[in-house]
């Protein structure tokens, strides 16, 4: 038979998924069942894809905030910390910035502009070139950043990410500073331990940073990277 359609996505919906549950049966079950009453076929081949956030919830391997605090803590003794370039997500980083931050007494955030390393952006580039910003040498502090551009607002979400990042440190009692460049070496005029966030990027960053300081750096891969309090 003639193909008419190249590659179809479909999203399943499933029953709401607790620790304990048996994840693959209720998969194949959800499969089968929107198949039988969406009238489409399965066939040799096809993929079905999981997000980890429902593997996580069925195993119950998932961590807390304060589990994040307490390896923060074991990793920076002394508390203040150099967060760079993490990117602006209100459910990706939110809850590891609340997590690091109760776990220290200072967070200098540094953040990329104009957009973090997935394309959210700060400030458009057209803004920048109307003020004479380079963002390639250019290390703009909080207060510096709002004088030349007012509180911008992500276009999408609506969420002015320097004050909602600056609200979650603060809210757990700690000290906050944020700056933005995009060179990772500016976090070294305000602290000598870093935390490397990007994603992409991270090996570079961490390579670079170790070259030129002599303090704590670490990646995201390296918190919660085994066993802690009985877990």
């Amino acid at each position: 038979m003639e193909r008419y359609t190249g590659t179809t996505s479909r999203g399943i919906r499933t029953p709401i998924i607790r620790n304990g549950d048996d994840l693959c049966q209720i998969v194949v079950d959800s499969v089968i069942r929107a198949s039988e009453n969406e009238n489409f076929q399965l066939h040799d081949r096809d993929v079905i894809a999981i997000t980890e956030s429902i593997v996580a919830r069925a195993e119950g391997n998932y961590i807390s905030c304060d589990d994040i605090a307490y390896d923060i803590q074991r990793h920076y003794p002394e508390g203040e910390i150099g967060l760079i370039f993490p990117i602006l997500s209100r459910n990706r980083f939110s809850l590891i910035l609340k997590g690091i931050a109760r776990g220290a007494k200072k967070i200098t955030l540094l953040l990329s502009y104009p957009n973090d390393e997935v394309g959210n952006p700060l400030v458009s580039l057209e803004q920048l070139d109307e003020v004479g910003i380079n963002p390639l040498s250019d290390i703009l502090t909080e207060s510096r950043f709002k004088q030349l551009f007012g509180e911008y607002k992500h276009p999408y979400t609506g969420i002015n990410y320097l004050n909602f990042y600056r609200e979650i440190i603060e809210a757990e009692k700690c000290q906050a500073e944020i700056i933005l460049a995009n060179d990772p070496r500016a976090i070294l005029n305000y602290t000598r331990d870093i935390l490397v966030c990007d994603i992409h990027n991270r090996e570079r960053s961490r390579k670079v940073l170790e070259n030129c300081s002599d303090g704590l750096v670490y990646g995201l891969s390296d918190i919660l990277a085994e066993p802690i309090q009985n877990s």
